[in-house]
């Protein structure tokens, strides 16, 4: 078997902060409880290996963040790399709670654009996936003025006044997905304002997945993770097979044939040492599949 490991992979930049800052609050705060509103990155291995260090992980996507922060008697809450709507920070201060925010510069960035535009009196069109936290943390700012963009359907349906508008993204969406709606809205707003804010980890993956030939792909991330998804939808435009996996572990029933070329890629919130073990195992194929090694997940 031919195995062709995908450059880039792996942990980007956003990821690798919001990491380093729960290990960094832990050393800070050794004696405290300290609580992630949400999971502080879309990889259950990643909430698994800081529950190692005591970091405990609040999720429960059937309650809002705002509401969970009822839940969290005292000590710390560390805000997760997707974003957190302003309600829910000053709510955790107002409880008298340390509140550590371990968001993406390219999340934050985004913030920036949309609150300039607010303040020239624009209307912001979002392309983002509902319930989404960063989708939910960019729409909250100002809910009457913010337009979520799921579809197509949704730009050729929205509602359009004469008003200026700004039209922005959530940073892990598809680059194919945001070109279609980024064309229909052109169509039917003059002068629209553009500015798409695909991180540059998530396009830059997503343009070596589009490039690269094999006979199949997979993809390692969490089935959580916007951006891993991403790049499975990418690899399936391909029209070969498409594998998303969490680990080494779900190839254990797979089989391959030998004569195959097939390319390995992971999300942004895959730990590395995941990617590497599905690759090693491919290399050696057809052999035993291991288990899952998780030491050194958090880098």
């Amino acid at each position: 078997m031919n195995v062709i490991p995908i450059v880039p992979r792996g942990f980007c930049k956003g990821v690798i902060r919001a990491i380093k800052t729960a290990k960094t609050t832990r050393t800070q705060y050794p004696d405290k409880n300290i609580t992630v509103l949400g999971m502080i990155v879309h990889n259950r291995y990643i909430v698994e290996a800081l529950e190692q260090l005591n970091i405990r992980t609040l999720d429960d996507s059937r309650t809002s963040r705002f509401d969970l922060v009822d839940r969290i008697e005292d000590g710390v809450v560390i805000l997760t790399a997707h974003g957190t709507d302003d309600a829910t920070r000053e709510k955790a201060i107002r409880k008298g709670l340390i509140v550590v925010d371990a968001v993406c510069d390219d999340v934050m960035n985004t913030k920036i654009i949309i609150q300039k535009a607010l303040s020239e009196h624009k209307e912001v069109l979002y392309i983002g996936k509902k319930n989404h936290p960063e989708a939910q943390a960019m729409c909250s700012i100002d809910p009457k003025h913010i337009h979520l963009i799921t579809s197509v359907k949704d730009a050729r349906e929205c509602t359009i006044e004469k008003k200026a508008y700004l039209l922005t993204n959530q940073t892990t969406m598809s680059l194919l997905e945001i070109r279609d709606i980024i064309e229909e809205l052109s169509s039917r707003i003059e002068g629209l304002e553009i500015q798409p804010e695909l991180c540059s980890a998530t396009r830059l993956r997503q343009q070596a997945i589009l490039k690269q030939e094999a006979d199949g792909y997979i993809v390692v991330g969490d089935p959580r993770s916007n951006n891993s998804r991403k790049l499975a939808d990418l690899a399936a435009t391909h029209n070969k097979p498409v594998w998303m996996i969490e680990s080494v572990d779900d190839l254990k029933d797979i089989t391959f044939d030998e004569t195959m070329t097939i390319a390995v890629t992971s999300g942004a919130s895959t730990p590395t040492i995941l990617t590497n073990q599905v690759i090693a195992y491919l290399q050696q194929y057809p052999c035993e599949c291991p288990d899952t090694v998780k030491e050194g997940l958090l880098g």
